[in-house]
């Protein structure tokens, strides 16, 4: 302790050996500092002043398939969790699609006894929550910020799950949710419909919509694991499991001729959804969109081009342009039916080939044209047209849009003449007239 004089006693109790002797540290050499601080100055002068390094971080990307996946004796999703550490518990915190839950009534249930099932390893937190699902739920943050309270309310931390169950929009608020929450809680999405089995659910971005543009607030984030169940599919509407045939069409002709041929093989069986020609394509599309996530060099997409964006500018667009009633899938089948078009028009793409395209897609039963694709503003622009700008802003740097060469190959422009654009919008428009007379001309002749 110290004395009113300054001097310092150390106190060592008897009997304790092996303790050395505390000496008083040397006062400091004022000119050795002064030294090394001119040093310091120096090495700034001439140029030093910039320290950089490479960071690399590598990411594990597991996309599973199975049927059945909350059934007890269906370990996938059990064995995902623990991932191969027994010794701690693992918490999850369960966000279901409010559409599954009510087409599927027993399914939060099911949940519940899968966990209780496995409680030796697995602790679901709370009965599996209930979110709005589809793309109205993307419109506002409400959604994120109620799940960053469930996350706080049940101490879910990083080493915890957030499992999403439901379809691309409820998987896009969930990941942005898992992915700031914490800066980053583990995300295990399993995907409800086809779009998002096939595409956007084995992806590695999340986010929600604002200031009227899609996806405007969001992040890259590689969920943790996704599980592919096909059984889940089984009670979607017709409508939504047409849906996601078409990102399997995209990147068949971008990545995989022989892939778009089988999809012309199987397209009278989809048509009909039936379940093995559907897991054939889920599967191969699933397989190349992951392929290209891993093996492109741009997975966070830090460069000008989207090659898996294929016909989505006008996509986008039209989407927000129906106020969202478009689905994702049909809106994407209008702006791929407008990118083979405006391809063939310019010369790039032949003329079979365009029809192919345009047939297959007719086949699988989507509609190829939209009137929002002729709305227009004060001045009689169409609107579609600021979908391009929209598209190059939201990754910035030049425009950069894949069109197709080829069944199977995909090039990147850097321009779109704009007159060429609106000529393949009203060559919809006929085509779309034209088939319209045609059914309504058959049915009144039965």
């Amino acid at each position: 302790m110290a004395t009113p004089s300054g001097t310092i006693f150390r106190f060592i109790p008897q009997g304790i050996r092996g303790i050395p002797e505390q000496r008083e540290p040397e006062p400091p050499n004022f000119g050795q500092i002064k030294l090394e601080n001119e040093r310091l100055k120096e090495h700034i002068k001439i140029g030093m002043s910039a320290i950089e390094r490479t960071i690399q971080v590598s990411y594990r990307h597991q996309v599973h398939f199975t049927q059945g996946v909350f059934s007890a004796d269906n370990r996938a999703l059990r064995d995902v969790l623990v991932n191969d550490r027994e010794e701690r518990l693992r918490k999850a915190l369960v966000i279901i699609d409010e559409s599954l839950a009510l087409s599927q009534p027993g399914l939060a249930r099911e949940i519940e006894c899968y966990f209780a099932t496995y409680s030796d390893c697995l602790k679901l937190v709370c009965p599996p929550v209930v979110l709005e699902g589809g793309e109205r739920a993307k419109n506002s943050y409400f959604h994120v910020s109620e799940i960053h309270s469930e996350v706080e309310k049940y101490h879910i931390d990083r080493h915890s799950y957030i499992i999403a169950v439901g379809g691309g929009a409820l998987l896009d608020v969930v990941g942005l949710a898992a992915a700031t929450a914490h800066r980053g809680v583990r995300h295990v999405r399993i995907p409800t419909t086809t779009l998002s089995q096939d595409d956007s659910g084995v992806g590695v971005k999340n986010g929600i919509n604002a200031f009227g543009k899609k996806n405007f607030i969001g992040t890259f984030a590689p969920p943790f694991a996704v599980i592919n169940d096909f059984q889940l599919l089984h009670s979607l509407p017709a409508r939504d499991k047409r849906a996601g045939y078409v990102e399997a069409v995209k990147v068949a002709l971008i990545r995989d001729g022989i892939f778009f041929n089988a999809i012309e093989n199987d397209a009278e069986a989809l048509a009909q959804f039936e379940p093995a020609a559907m897991q054939r394509l889920i599967y191969r599309s699933a397989e190349l969109h992951l392929n290209h996530i891993a093996t492109s060099g741009d997975p966070f997409e830090f460069g000008s081009a989207r090659p898996l964006d294929f016909g989505h500018w006008a996509a986008h667009k039209l989407e927000q342009l129906s106020d969202y009633k478009l689905r994702h899938g049909e809106a994407v089948a209008i702006g791929i039916a407008l990118d083979v078009i405006y391809a063939r028009r310019i010369g790039l793409l032949d003329t079979a080939s365009s029809e192919r395209v345009i047939n297959l897609l007719e086949k699988l039963g989507f509609e190829l044209f939209a009137n929002e694709l002729l709305n227009i503003d004060a001045e009689h622009n169409l609107l579609v047209l600021t979908g391009l700008e929209e598209f190059r802003e939201h990754l910035g740097g030049e425009l950069t849009i894949t069109l197709l060469k080829s069944v199977g190959e995909g090039v990147e422009v850097h321009a779109m003449n704009l007159p060429k654009v609106i000529e393949a919008i009203y060559e919809l428009h006929e085509r779309h007239n034209r088939r319209t007379h045609s059914v309504v001309h058959v049915h009144g002749a039965s």
